[in-house]
C-alpha cells in the first residue's frame, strides 16, 4: 500500500508550514513561496500532513523521502506480530495422555503469542449432559497445560458443544 504524497504543483492549500531539508522550521509561508524556495534548492516540496492546519510541507528530494517513508512502513510491518486463534479439539472420553499431548501444544502456542480456543466436542447425547460436570472436563485441560495464561472468554454452549478461548496472561 503506497502512501501518496502530493508534490511541489499539486499542493493545493494555500499556506502551509514549512519544514527545510535539514529539519527547520520555517513556519508558516504562502505554499508559492515555499515552492520557490525549494526550487531555489534544486529540492522538492512534499506535502508530509495534508490533514493539519495548515498542511505540513517538507523541502526534500522526492525519491529519498519516498525511500525512507518505505524503510519505516516495513520496519513497521516487521514489527506487527498476527495473533492466530489455534483451535484444540477434546471429547468427554479423551484418555489423560492425549490431553496432556493437547496441553502441551496449546502451552507453546500461548508462548508463541496465540490465543487457543478449546473445543469440548459433544456428539449425540453427550450435548444433554450436565453443564457442570462438562465445565470440570474443561478445567482439567486448563489445570495441565503449564503455560501462564488467562481466560479470554469463559466456557460458553457453542454448536459443537462447550467452547472456551485463552490467551497469554500479560
Amino acid at each position: 500500500m503506497a502512501i501518496k504524497h502530493r508534490i511541489n504543483n499539486f499542493i493545493r492549500a494555500e499556506n502551509v508550514r514549512l519544514i527545510g531539508p535539514e529539519g527547520e522550521n520555517f513556519g508558516v509561508t504562502l505554499t508559492r513561496d515555499a515552492l520557490r524556495k525549494a526550487l531555489e534548492l534544486g529540492l522538492d516540496l512534499v506535502e508530509i500532513s495534508p490533514n493539519a492546519v495548515p498542511p505540513i510541507a517538507k523541502i526534500t528530494d522526492y525519491g529519498k523521502f519516498l525511500y525512507t517513508e518505505n524503510k519505516k512502513q516495513k520496519i513497521i510491518k516487521a514489527k506487527t506480530h498476527t495473533v492466530e486463534i489455534k483451535s484444540l479439539q477434546i471429547k468427554v472420553g479423551t484418555g489423560d495422555h492425549d490431553l496432556n499431548l493437547k496441553a502441551k501444544k496449546a502451552a507453546e502456542w500461548i508462548r508463541e503469542g496465540h490465543r487457543v480456543k478449546i473445543d469440548l466436542f459433544l456428539p449425540g447425547r453427550t450435548k444433554y449432559m450436565n453443564e457442570a460436570f462438562l465445565k470440570e472436563r474443561l478445567d482439567r485441560v486448563f489445570k495441565l497445560i503449564p503455560e501462564d495464561f488467562k481466560i479470554a472468554e469463559e466456557p460458553k454452549k457453542s454448536p459443537k458443544g462447550l467452547t472456551a478461548m485463552i490467551e497469554r496472561a500479560k
